[in-house]
């Protein structure tokens, strides 16, 4: 079983308010996945295996951080559908998309609550599905030969964490906030399973001059 590093994508489009025009990366986006490939070659990180959804700003994240090689793109690695998802519970539950991040802190667990107790009518796929994708796609990358580096979203990092932590969906809903913008999070094989030995880790902006690029949204 090998290691595996998941990164989340820069930046996308912080003004949207769908999923296709949220899916490109802004060009803060572009230079933190640039950061980030300059500190993993500084440090010699070596990732023999190179992954990443089939999203937009996956790509354009994985293309930015010029690792070298071939990129696997993995539609099982892409994100949760959120402004999908925030608009059934509008819709169907009269709760309204709020504004502003701080608004998030309450709406992000009422989103995933409805969506896991199956409360949404005609959801982009369910919960279970959702979980079991990511399942699948990690346990299948764990078990190919040397250390894998995975570009995905801050959903599907925070199911990653729900799985290997067992957390309760207002937890995984906790993560998902906390998640930061091209941060690492890094799974290692104890005993028969994957655990967490690092979370949102973002060296590549810890400097004074860059911590204005450490983002959430």
């Amino acid at each position: 079983m090998s290691h595996i590093t998941l990164v989340r994508h820069g930046q996308a489009n912080t003004q949207a308010r769908d999923e296709l025009s949220y899916d490109r990366l802004s060009e803060l986006g572009h230079q933190q996945a640039a950061w980030l490939g300059d500190y993993l070659r500084t440090t010699a990180s070596q990732h023999t295996r190179l992954y990443c959804g089939t999203l937009t700003r996956h790509i354009q994240t994985a293309e930015s951080m010029a690792m070298g090689g071939e990129v696997v793109q993995d539609p099982r690695l892409n994100e949760l559908e959120y402004f999908n998802l925030a608009r059934l519970l509008e819709e169907q539950h009269g709760i309204a998309v709020p504004q502003g991040r701080e608004a998030f802190v309450e709406h992000m667990p009422q989103v995933f609550n409805a969506w896991q107790n199956d409360e949404l009518t005609d959801p982009p796929e369910s919960f279970a599905a959702f979980e079991s994708r990511v399942t699948e796609a990690l346990a299948e990358i764990a078990q190919g030969d040397g250390p894998a580096l995975v570009v995905t979203s801050g959903g599907l990092i925070a199911m990653v964490m729900r799985q290997v932590l067992g957390l309760d969906t207002p937890a995984m809903a906790r993560m998902a906030l906390a998640i930061m913008n091209t941060s690492m999070h890094r799974l290692f094989p104890i005993g028969k399973q994957l655990s967490p030995v690092l979370f949102n880790a973002v060296p590549h902006l810890d400097t004074p001059e860059r911590q204005f690029a450490q983002t959430h949204m």
